[in-house]
């Protein structure tokens, strides 16, 4: 067996470690005689695998006290409904329109309510993060919304809007637990997992105890009120009980690693030798602005479509794969989350100095 480099953008690379550990349990957890993937979700055994997973995410991000966590399903883009559903309570909000993630839950903001963008990115194609002084906030929203960071542009928030006293909403899926962040700054965050954190199937909600009420918009199904999920601890029905095993051993991993300050040093050092390469470079060059640059996604292009694809092509041939830009912008993405080992990088940038050299 090879294991390649794996540069997707979600489903993504995991930790070997864990990959390794999660095998050798598959067919008997904890002396249990069953795979986690059999178990009751209301068995002792998954009680404890789900509270250390919430014990160890608190320990990573020194969550307050007054925050609940949530381990969730339907993804990042349920709570784009799910969002508005339960805080929309003067149905207006206020967006930040920064890339196609957050393009999308504006659309389904609106379902609900009025939807300001407040600030936007799209007149560039996304390229950079929009200038957010002098925001001009709504007096009635009833919180701020942002994309963390853009996952199909590359872009990131380096420094956050200033939102006075309104709830500010961010969907951080591509850079969760990337670098350490001050939670207490937010009203709710969430991850989709497959990105930095598990496999798909999993999100992950941070919200303020004060926003778990039972004044929801009329209609709202009982599953998708974060009362519902707080009250019953993210066990009112089966939850994706395998995928969260899978977060809990990345939580344990990042721990051992050294925690998020750790984290965020490897996270720049790789980041900072591609970035490099790009701005170097007579063929490749990077599409974001650089005060704007994600340490997670990177996109870049040759300028021809036909030489992309053969980078690609090659590329893949040569155990780099998953390096296709998305379908919306073409080009090339190397999504380099937490997994990807420091070596992946240096055998990225090697194989690009070789094309570069062969195709000029």
């Amino acid at each position: 067996m090879t294991r390649v480099f794996n540069f997707s953008a979600g489903p993504a690379v995991l930790p070997e470690e864990v990959l390794k550990e999660a095998a050798e349990e598959m067919l008997d957890y904890d002396v249990t005689g069953m795979s986690v993937m059999e178990m009751s979700h209301r068995s002792k055994a998954f009680e404890k695998i789900i509270g250390d997973a919430e014990q160890d995410l608190r320990d990573l991000l020194n969550i307050p006290d007054n925050y609940k966590v949530l381990f969730l399903q339907g993804g990042a883009s349920q709570q784009f409904a799910m969002v508005p559903m339960n805080l929309m309570k003067n149905r207006v909000a206020d967006y930040l329109n920064t890339g196609q993630w957050a393009k999308k839950a504006i659309q389904e903001g609106k379902i609900y309510g009025k939807i300001d963008v407040i600030a936007s990115s799209e007149d560039k194609t996304y390229t950079y993060i929009p200038d957010m002084k002098d925001l001009k906030i709504s007096e009635d929203a009833d919180y701020v919304y942002i994309c963390h960071n853009n996952t199909i542009y590359g872009t990131r928030f380096t420094e956050l809007p200033e939102t006075g006293d309104k709830i500010l909403v961010a969907d951080m899926s591509s850079d969760f637990l990337s670098e350490p962040v001050d939670v207490s700054k937010y009203g709710l965050i969430f991850a989709g997992a497959q990105k930095n954190v598990g496999p798909a199937g999993v999100v992950v909600v941070i919200i303020r105890e004060d926003l778990i009420t039972d004044d929801v918009l009329p209609g709202t199904p009982t599953m998708l009120k974060y009362k519902t999920q707080a009250d019953n601890k993210s066990l009112y029905n089966t939850p994706p009980a395998y995928g969260i095993y899978i977060c809990g051993k990345v939580f344990k991993w990042l721990k051992k690693l050294g925690g998020l300050e750790v984290m965020k040093k490897i996270n720049e050092e790789k980041a900072a030798i591609l970035y490099d390469y790009l701005d170097s470079s007579k063929m490749f060059k990077g599409t974001v602005v650089k005060k704007d640059r994600s340490l997670m996604n990177v996109p870049f292009v040759t300028g021809l479509e036909e030489l992309d694809k053969k980078f690609t092509k090659e590329a893949k041939e040569a155990g780099l794969v998953n390096l296709e830009g998305h379908r919306s912008v073409g080009g090339m993405r190397a999504s380099i989350y937490n997994a990807m080992p420091m070596e992946g990088v240096k055998a990225l940038i090697a194989f690009m100095k070789k094309f570069e050299e062969g195709n000029i």
